[in-house]
């Protein structure tokens, strides 16, 4: 499957992706109680870069919050983010619901003909990407229906007190061959009031 704009996949993921800065207390992650906020830092001035490799192509793209608006943190790839106390979400979709736990599950109806299913995957499990080894992380999967013999599968990786560090996006065909469409990693970081 590909798209019209090859890096669409990979943009509108990481359109996604931007950033209050919540603390990670030892005594949430120990009972496994840390809340959506802990693993997408969200304040002005925080910066991610992302590799981003298509079909063989390279890009890298920075994504910084500007500005908040309307109760949103707004990033210069254009996206909207806010943390409330159901999760983390963008105006259309949560991409981390609370409580985050394996298993959990929830639906994003995004529009009339588009309905996004996510599930956490994993948690508590470490990740390395060019920015660094990263040792809790919780890897959520989307799935969303293209057409009848397709379904678009993003596989979200965040990482607490950092961010989103990798998006992986895959056409998925009926009979379970997945096509591999973007990788997405984060290569540099900087939050408001931490070192990288």
């Amino acid at each position: 499957m590909h798209p019209k704009n090859p890096w669409a996949p990979a943009l509108a993921a990481l359109a996604l992706s931007t950033a209050c800065v919540h603390r990670v207390n030892p005594d949430e992650v120990r009972l496994g109680r840390t809340p959506a906020e802990a693993y997408y830092p969200l304040a002005v001035g925080n910066r991610w870069t992302y590799r981003a490799r298509l079909l063989g192509e390279e890009r890298q793209q920075e994504v910084r919050i500007l500005r908040r608006e309307g109760g949103y943190f707004v990033d210069s790839a254009g996206g909207k983010l806010v943390s409330d106390p159901w999760g983390v979400r963008d105006d259309k979709r949560y991409l981390l619901k609370n409580p985050v736990e394996t298993g959990s599950s929830w639906t994003n109806v995004v529009s009339v003909s588009s309905v996004e299913r996510y599930q956490v995957v994993s948690t508590g499990g470490g990740c390395e990407v060019p920015a660094g080894v990263f040792p809790d992380c919780v890897q959520v999967e989307g799935r969303n229906p293209v057409d009848a013999s397709t379904t678009l599968v993003n596989e979200l990786t965040f990482a607490a007190g950092v961010g989103l560090v990798r998006i992986r996006v895959e056409a998925e065909r009926k009979d379970g061959r997945r096509i591999p469409q973007a990788l997405v990693e984060l290569g540099s970081y900087e939050l408001k009031g931490q070192a990288p």
